[in-house]
């Protein structure tokens, strides 16, 4: 296995760190019942085509309702809910940097553990099973029969899992896990300017503080939503807020490559809770999950040397939140 690992010098090896969710039970919530929220955070000329949320009843396993990009066969963002209550979403790890060309893709596993699993147990097994290590993440997993949530931090060689039935977990590209920072990343936990420490410090004001026991569908809007800067505690638009704006942000994001003003942040978010999960409903939320549109013809005036994008990338415009629901609702398994 060790000979099919990517090496230092091999390409850029690294998961692409992004997105912002959370998951809560419990005291946590407004009902007591899971609520679960998502953002997709990628490069705004790909991120207008994750438009998709497609209804799958397979001749075998479960019902699923997901958002997609045309063509994928899972999420690949990772918002999924199925008619036997598992719900399931994620934000990568960045600086990850392990890979084993031997292993299971990313897409084949979420795909089966959205398809076939009936317990929090089982998406674990199915996506250490096989693991290549591509497209490390936290997992954040709900099981609404047992109101019990997960979160799986998975590298390769290193995984982990928090699991309770009272608590709140979230992500916005971090690790946890000390064994797994040191042996499979280059993350610095110390660097509080990066867009992952200071939006897991935001995360934890409002998830495990501020609205504890108020957490519902509406209110997980507005935390998708959200665009306080802790690192300022002042309103911003960008790297640092829940809701990102990189292309409004004169640093960039190095710890992505990013450089200042890049085309980049929140292209979309959705929320459910475990009522609307059972009836195989989320809501969703095209463009930037505040209501902010991007203006092509403003933005490359400004900033020209992102202008080669303007053949592919003109506006991406934010839509009302909508509440979709499976075509055909199944009943729920036992």
């Amino acid at each position: 296995m060790l000979d099919n690992l990517a090496k230092a010098g091999s390409g850029n090896n690294k998961a692409p760190g992004n997105c912002s969710a959370f998951i809560a039970t419990g005291s946590y919530t407004k009902d007591g019942k899971i609520v679960i929220g998502h953002n997709n955070w990628t490069e705004y000329i790909i991120g207008q085509h994750w438009n998709v949320i497609a209804d799958i009843v397979p001749e075998h396993g479960h019902h699923i309702l997901m958002d997609c990009m045309p063509g994928f066969i899972h999420s690949g963002d990772d918002f999924v809910i199925t008619d036997n209550g598992i719900l399931i979403t994620e934000t990568t790890i960045t600086g990850f940097n392990l890979f084993d060309s031997t292993g299971l893709p990313e897409f084949m596993r979420a795909r089966k553990a959205a398809q076939y699993s009936n317990s929090i147990d089982d998406v674990i097994k199915t996506f250490t099973t096989g693991n290549n290590g591509g497209y490390a993440n936290d997992w954040l997993i709900g099981d609404i029969k047992t109101n019990e949530v997960a979160k799986l931090e998975l590298g390769l060689k290193d995984y982990r899992v928090w699991r309770s039935k009272d608590t709140a977990m979230i992500g916005s590209n971090f690790p946890s896990d000390p064994r797994l920072i040191k042996e499979e990343t280059t993350f610095n936990v110390d660097d509080a300017t990066t867009s992952p420490n200071a939006r897991r410090k935001r995360m934890e004001q409002l998830v495990l503080v501020n609205l504890k026991g108020k957490l519902d569908a509406e209110v997980g809007k507005q935390v998708e939503a959200d665009h306080v800067d802790a690192l300022q505690n002042a309103n911003a638009n960008n790297r640092c807020v829940i809701c990102g704006h990189i292309d409004e942000d004169a640093k960039g994001c190095a710890e992505w490559s990013l450089a200042p003003y890049y085309p980049m942040g929140a292209v979309q978010g959705k929320v459910t809770t475990a009522e609307l999960a059972k009836n195989m409903q989320f809501w969703a939320h095209m463009g930037h999950p505040c209501g902010g549109n991007f203006i092509g013809s403003t933005f490359y005036k400004i900033h020209p040397e992102y202008a080669w994008q303007s053949k592919y990338l003109n506006n991406m415009m934010a839509y009302p939140w909508t509440l979709f629901s499976a075509k055909k609702t199944s009943a729920m398994s036992n």
